[in-house]
């Protein structure tokens, strides 16, 4: 246990990366239980991951703007297939969606086969490198997590319809997955979702961003004092806020002819 390793110069600009993930993820996750199709994030970051990996792999600058094109070009190919099964074959989606996965997946580690950092470049595309994020990133994510909270306020992702929803969730996943990764993404949009789904309203979409920022702090701290991979631990420190906050006593109005407190 080490509390000198608490360096706000590395994780303060973590954590805002990590609260910027949880502006866009909270209320895309609602929506995603909304409809059922739980696993779309781990396809969606997927492909945007295979974006990448098919940039690098033809020699692209790493962090570029060309791997940045890639990865978003990849994820909106991704979200308009996906806006085309779910239209076609409603009833099967999420078991495409698995499919979808389980095949950017399998082309992804084919196209690492060849490349001696292969192993390395497979763990930072699941865990990411949030430590390590820089203030041109940071910039990146900020702009694109107003823009698409902007329009999911007014409505233009409804407006769109299916793919304006698939549209959204791939231009959100390719902006954090780089950053955080692919486990990351999935906690940050599901966990805090799921924890507060027996609540309604305004009150449901706060308790969700305590339980997410609740989650990036502690993880984040816990990783530096204990010297543990920071992805990993901030998943699990996502999971138990979410455990906590789902047996937290939920607001019931009295109603007519129910007994009072003394």
């Amino acid at each position: 246990m080490n509390f000198s390793a608490i360096d706000f110069g590395i994780l303060g600009p973590a954590l805002v990366a990590g609260l910027l993930v949880l502006a866009t993820h909270v209320p895309l996750g609602m929506q995603v239980l909304e409809r059922g199709i739980v696993f779309i994030d781990l396809a969606i970051a997927q492909i945007a991951g295979l974006g990448v990996i098919a940039a690098d792999a033809l020699g692209l600058p790493e962090h570029g703007l060309a791997v940045q094109a890639a990865a978003v070009c990849a994820a909106l190919l991704g979200a308009a297939l996906l806006t085309w099964t779910e239209r076609k074959l409603p009833h099967q989606q999420e078991a495409l969606i698995g499919v979808l996965f389980v095949l950017a997946a399998s082309v992804g580690i084919l196209l690492l086969a060849g490349n001696p950092h292969g192993g390395e470049h497979l763990k930072d595309l699941l865990v990411g490198q949030i430590l390590w994020v820089g203030t041109q990133e940071l910039v990146a994510l900020a702009i694109v997590s107003a823009l698409l909270l902007a329009a999911i306020a007014l409505g233009w992702t409804r407006r769109l319809g299916r793919f304006g929803f698939y549209a959204a969730f791939a231009i959100a996943v390719t902006a954090s997955v780089q950053v955080v990764g692919v486990y990351l993404v999935f906690t940050s949009l599901i966990v805090p979702a799921l924890a507060t789904v027996r609540r309604q309203g305004r009150s449901r979409l706060a308790l969700a961003y305590v339980v997410g920022a609740i989650g990036y702090v502690v993880g984040l701290v816990l990783s530096a004092v204990f010297d543990l991979p920071s992805g990993a631990v901030i998943v699990c420190a996502l999971a138990a806020a979410a455990v906590a906050a789902a047996n937290l006593p939920s607001a019931q109005p009295v109603t007519q002819g129910q007994p009072g407190h003394a």
